[in-house]
């Protein structure tokens, strides 16, 4: 379990330092990603973004456990 927060931690850690770059990639502005702005509110739910994010991480989990 010690193993699992530790490399939990070290990918946050690697997403934060490379958050300026993935911002520009577009990544959280696809189509299906819904975004309602108001005068003083914003609400984002990134539905395909997390589509794309969860098969990525399917991908790597499977490849790594062959």
């Amino acid at each position: 379990m010690q193993r699992v927060f530790i490399t939990l931690g070290v990918v946050l850690l690697i997403l934060g330092l490379l958050w300026p770059w993935l911002q520009k990639l577009g990544l959280f502005r696809l189509p299906g990603d819904i975004v309602i702005e108001r005068e003083n509110f914003r609400f984002y739910l990134p539905i395909t973004t997390s589509i794309i994010v969860s098969l990525v991480i399917s991908l790597l989990v499977w490849l790594f456990r062959r």
